[in-house]
């Protein structure tokens, strides 16, 4: 099992920034890659950014490109979710997520993130 715990999100006004992070405890050796979902009310979930856990490689929405980056520290087993220029259509609640290489997912509890206009 793979435990995360996200933290960082809050209220910024548009134009803003945040941070967030997530923290994998247990077997993280397991994990091979992480990333960040959102759900925004009314929505279904989607994909925000990932990266390789070994080579570090990110990958994007392109609704984010050039504003979000994704980044790992593995000696702390912590990925993290740099927003910028934050808009008001990025209101959601963003999930971290932990993949083992045949494709399981683990999933965190959730960290409210809104952009007020």
């Amino acid at each position: 099992q793979v435990q995360l715990v996200e933290s960082g999100g809050g209220l910024v006004q548009a134009g803003g920034s945040l941070r967030l992070s997530c923290a994998a405890s247990g077997r993280t050796f397991s994990v091979y890659d992480m990333g960040w979902y959102r759900q925004a009310p009314g929505k279904e979930r989607e994909f925000v950014a990932r990266i390789n856990w070994r080579s570090g490689w990110g990958s994007y929405v392109d609704s984010v490109k050039g504003r979000f980056t994704i980044s790992r520290d593995n000696a702390k087993n912590t990925v993290y979710l740099q927003m910028n220029s934050l808009k008001p259509e990025d209101t959601a609640i963003y999930y971290c997520n932990a993949r083992t290489p045949d494709l399981y997912s683990y999933w965190g509890q959730g960290t409210q993130v809104t952009v007020s206009s």
